[in-house]
This record gives C-alpha cells, structure tokens and sequence, in this order.
C-alpha cells in the first residue's frame, strides 16, 4: 500500500491511498473458504456448491468489505504516525465508477488543518474590567423589598399608589403571556396613573415603551427576549388578579437572624453592609462574565487565521443524525464559526500559558461550587466530609465532569487574561455596568 499527503494550501490537504491485492487478497480468500459449507446456490446442496461459483455470488460483496477494512484502519493509523491535528473528520471523494477487478484501488479523503497561528494576549487593547457597586439606590430599594417579602400583605379592594399588583401581561401577536406580581410603583407615572381605582378583574392597557425605568425589566415582567427588548413598542394588557398593600416587616434581630443567621447582623447599617457585600460579590462574577466575553471578542477580531471552511461545510452535511443540506450547512457553518475560532484560540492560550487541568482542579472547583450553593440554602457550615461526598457524586457523572471541566478552563482562562491582556480598571454603578454591557 501507498498512502501519501497531497496539500492544496494551509489548511486543506487530501489523502491518496493506493490500496494492491495483497493488501487484502487473504482476508477475501479466508472469507471465502468460510462461505463454502454456509453458500446456497440453486441447483446443489448446500456445502457442495463449487468455489468459482460462490467467489462469483460473494466476491465482490467481500471484497468491498474487507477494502473497507484495511482502508479504514490504513488512515486511522497514517493520521496518528503523521500526527495530523484535523478539523472535522476525512471526507471520501466520491468515485462511481471505481473498478473493483482492477489489481490496484486508488481512495482519496479530504482533510481539514487546524491552522497554525499565534496569539497575543498583550496585545494594545481597550478593554475594561468593571468594578461594579452597589449605590445606595440599589441597597435601600432591597432594604424595601425585604420588608416587603417578610411583612403582611394587606389585600385592598381597589388600586392605591402603594399596592402590589398580581396578574397577567398579554399579547396575542407577541406571544406575550406571564402571570407576575408586581409594585405599582415599578410603572413610569403614565402607566401607573392607568391602574389607581381599578378593581381585581379590571384589564388595563399599557404601551411597553417607556414601560419601566430600565427596559430590561420587560424581560422579567413579560418574559420578552434581550432581542425584542429595544424599541418594543406594542400594547400590553394587564389583567388584575389580586390587589395588595403590604405592612412592612419591622426591622428587628428577629428578621436579621431569620435572614443571614444569628447574630451575624445586628442593625440596619449591618444589614445595608451585607446587601453591600452580597450584591457586589455577584456583580463581580457578572463583571468576570463580561470581561471573559470582551476578551474573547478582542482575540477573535485580532488573531488572523484562515480556517478550511469549504471542508467543514461539506462535513457539516455528513455529521448528525439530520443530514443537512448545503444551503442548511452553510448557515450552521456561519453559526458556529466565531466558536470555532474562539476554541482554537484558547486552546492556543492555554498550550502558550502552559495552563493544564488536573483532577485536583476540577475537585477544589467544584468542592466551592458546592459549598457556595449549600450556603444559597441556609447551610453555612458543612462539614468536609459532607462536602467530599456530594463532590464523588457528582464527578462520577461524566456529564457533569465535562460541565465542570469547561468551567475550570474559563476559571483559569480569565486570571490568565486579566493578567496578560492588563485591561483598564472602571468603577460604576450596576445601572451603569448594564448600560456598558448592552451598548446602551
């Protein structure tokens, strides 16, 4: 056998095998010799029908097989000696009109190359990593809320300035139908002005622009999309369901206890002190998230590599359980291309770094995963052991492993990326961090 790489530029090649009769005449022969006492041809018994028969029943069929076989086997094996380091999998050049008799078969596969390039994480760049802070907005509107979750609903028979509305936003032609509590004082003043006097049962309509203060509160209230948040501008009707003022939780060590465990907060200060906290934490890991994204953004607008796209489309075509068209291959390969990039290019990241996943990584990651959830759900103060045991659980999902592992990557991609990419420090608001992230 002859097997040899052809290139067509940096990233496509094909593979031209030249497979001879002794490449496979044994295998085809052993083949035969046990088709001989299984073999029914009409007009002899079966077990006794001559040999030149059964080769000319069986043959062909056997002898396309055990190609198959040894061509198979002679490229996986010719891909790993030659170390080919492929995108997709190798596509076989169809030929119809293959002469099986012929003493020498000639089979080519198309390849695509993962391209080799180099990054620059230091690179000049504007990128910002946001320090994002709770203003004293944000920590008395939760004080507020608190106060609200934990105080006594008061049901009122009519609407009043500060009642609590719970009903049903609609819009047919949207698609628009979720069930919400909501403050009356959430609305802009035209809208709220709508609901005062009005009665459970009452439909009030409402235009979504100018809706809220914030116009990505139609995602929570309305369940729209990111997509559709932006200049909607339709009509919504509310349906009144239940109408209630609230008479406000006092602000005791019974609540602070309740809430953060005891003695752990002791006034109001403590309490704004640990909304503080809590909300910044959170918005910390949101920064990470956008930093992550703007990064990845920078190195695929920067890193220049050619990739074989033609290949991927065709291959696109064969994989799946669905085979797509071509029309259908093209726009999965415009989908995904961008993620494409991204995953060679942190993988070129980590090789540069030399940044590697251990099993102890993906165990101390998901021991503080797990510790951090328990304490969502009031246990603080797991015992190792505790902790240990949920962790086997859960790496012996290999789901999971594979969930859990991406995450660690991320994880140790972003310390590497906010040490080498030295983005600019910003502090501000979260309202002015959501402006940022949606370019608003």
């Amino acid at each position: 056998m002859d097997i040899k790489r052809v290139a067509i530029d940096a990233v496509n090649e094909t593979i031209v095998m030249n497979v001879v009769h002794m490449d496979y005449k044994g295998q085809v022969a052993k083949r035969i010799n046990e088709k001989l006492p299984l073999a029914q041809v009409k007009g002899f018994r079966k077990g006794q029908v001559p040999k030149d028969l059964v080769e000319k029943q069986y043959g062909k069929g056997i002898k396309q097989e055990e190609v198959k076989k040894v061509v198979d086997l002679a490229l996986e094996r010719f891909i790993q000696s030659e170390r080919l380091n492929l995108l997709g999998t190798p596509l076989a050049k169809e030929n119809e009109n293959i002469d099986w008799d012929a003493e020498e078969l000639t089979f080519e596969f198309e390849i695509g190359l993962v391209p080799n390039f180099e990054i620059d994480l230091e690179a000049k760049n504007n990128i910002v990593k946001y320090i994002v802070t709770a203003d004293d907005k944000l920590i008395d509107g939760q004080v507020e809320r608190i106060q609200k979750q934990f105080g006594k609903a008061i049901p009122q028979d009519k609407v009043e300035a500060d009642s609590d509305l719970t009903g049903t936003f609609t819009n047919e032609e949207k698609g628009i139908n979720n069930t919400t509590t909501i403050s009356l004082s959430t609305f802009n003043k035209e809208a709220g002005d709508k609901f005062i006097g009005k009665k459970v049962g009452d439909v009030v309509t409402v235009s979504t622009k100018g809706l809220f203060e914030d116009d990505h509160q139609l995602m929570d209230y309305l369940k729209v999309s990111h997509d559709d948040v932006h200049g909607l501008d339709i009509e919504v009707n509310f349906t009144i369901e239940a109408i209630n003022g609230a008479e406000l939780a006092e602000l005791n060590q019974e609540l602070f206890d309740k809430l953060f465990g005891e003695g752990k907060v002791a006034s109001l200060e403590d309490l704004k002190a640990k909304i503080k906290e809590d909300a910044e934490a959170q918005f910390a890991q949101q920064a990470d998230q956008k930093l992550l994204l703007d990064v990845q953004d920078f190195l695929i607008e920067n890193t220049k590599f050619d990739l074989p796209a033609e290949f991927l489309k065709k291959w696109l075509q064969t994989v799946g359980e669905k085979k797509l068209s071509a029309e259908e291959a093209e726009v999965e390969y415009a989908r995904s291309e961008k993620g494409l990039r991204f995953q060679l290019i942190e993988g070129k990241a980590m090789a540069q770094s030399n940044i590697q996943i251990t099993f102890e990584d993906l165990k101390e990651f998901t021991s503080g995963a797990i510790r951090q959830q328990m304490a969502q759900f009031g246990q603080t103060n797991p015992t190792e052991e505790e902790v240990q045991g949920i962790v086997a659980r859960v790496l012996s999902n290999q789901e999971e492993v594979k969930r859990l592992s991406e995450q660690v990557v991320a994880a140790k991609l972003l310390d590497l990326f906010k040490e080498k990419a030295n983005p600019t420090t910003k502090e501000v608001t979260y309202e002015e961090f959501i402006a940022a992230s949606y370019g608003e």
